[in-house]
This record gives C-alpha cells, sequence and structure tokens, in this order.
C-alpha cells in the first residue's frame, strides 16, 4: 500500500519529462516576462528569449543521434530469424497441400 501511494513509484518517465520541461518553462517564464526590480542586461536578455528554440533543436539532434545509434548497434536474433524461416515452410507446405502452387 505505501508503494503505490509513493510518487516516487506512481512517476512515468513521461511524467518525469512534463515535470522538467514544466520548472524549466516556469523559470524561463520569469526571467523572460522580468518581473519588476529586475533588469537583466540587454545581452542575457537576447540570449533568453529564443532559448526554448535552442532546446527544442538541440532536443531534435539528441533523438536523431540516439535512434541512428541505436539503429547501427541493433542486434540480429539468430534464432528468431531460423524460426521464422521454418514456420514459412510449414506455411508453404500446408498452402501446396491444400493446392496453391507458388
Amino acid at each position: 500500500l505505501t508503494a503505490a501511494l509513493s510518487p516516487q513509484a506512481a512517476m512515468t518517465k513521461l511524467g518525469q519529462w512534463l515535470c522538467g520541461l514544466a520548472l524549466l518553462g516556469s523559470a524561463w517564464a520569469a526571467l523572460a516576462l522580468e518581473p519588476p526590480g529586475l533588469h537583466l542586461p540587454a545581452p542575457l536578455r537576447q540570449a533568453l528569449l529564443p532559448l526554448p528554440l535552442y532546446l527544442l533543436v538541440a532536443f531534435g539532434c539528441y533523438s536523431l543521434a540516439t535512434v541512428g545509434y541505436r539503429l547501427a548497434t541493433f542486434n540480429d536474433c539468430e534464432e528468431a530469424a531460423a524460426e521464422l524461416q521454418e514456420h514459412i515452410r510449414a506455411a508453404r507446405a500446408d498452402l501446396q497441400q491444400r493446392g496453391l502452387r507458388f
């Protein structure tokens, strides 16, 4: 019962990403909207405004690199391929017995 109620057990990867994005978005909005009493220098403000776009591009590059790496290091499963070929041979033999020609 305690494990079901703990926030760590219920937090999915999507929930973690959304919490992180909400935290970063809140910090960005707080700085970008310049609350009274906070005056950012012009170069910092110019770098701060397009920051979400930079982060989106960086995330896209990371995603492409991850997919490319996983695709390049994808392992073949020889046993499953042999089993599938055997199922195909058995299906062809069964269909030939029923009168289908290949």
